[in-house]
């Protein structure tokens, strides 16, 4: 984990690459508590006999279930210290390019591509790729912002 001492380091770190993390299975269990709390209850995500038979072979994770992992993975990337409090500013930019098979392990890796100082705070865009163990292509690339304020 990269740690920023405050908001004067965050703001020098535009250009730097953080990852990846750790490896996290995507199980059932997740993809279901994801379902309820969606009310996503698909076929291709919930009913493991039907999907065997789909065209993934199984069950897949939701992509806005890859897309939910980020705080996760962002905590485990890096933190900004001695701040107020850190916004979710939104996204500029999401893709899910590869399923993510129930049972794959996933991981992030992000690069802080863009800061900029605003009057009591800090705004950065972070261009992060989810990947699956094994894949040849990312589950998915974001860019998202965040806002950290003094």
């Amino acid at each position: 984990m990269k740690v920023f001492d405050n908001l004067g380091e965050f703001e020098a770190a535009a250009g730097t690459e953080l990852g990846p993390t750790d490896w996290l299975a995507v199980d059932q269990q997740r993809v279901d508590a994801f379902a309820e709390a969606t009310d996503d209850h698909q076929w291709i995500h919930v009913d493991p006999a039907r999907a065997a038979t789909g065209p993934f072979g199984g069950t897949i994770a939701h992509g806005l279930l890859t897309l939910s992992l980020l705080p996760r993975f962002m905590h485990e990337l890096y933190r900004v210290d001695n701040v107020a409090m850190a916004i979710n500013y939104g996204f500029d930019k999401v893709r899910f390019i590869t399923p993510v098979p129930v049972g794959a392990k996933v991981r992030a890796s992000s690069r802080i591509a863009a800061v900029h100082k605003l009057d009591s705070a800090v705004q950065a865009t972070l261009v992060t790729t989810i990947e699956v163990e094994g894949a040849g292509k990312p589950a998915a690339v974001i860019e998202s912002i965040v806002r950290y304020v003094g």
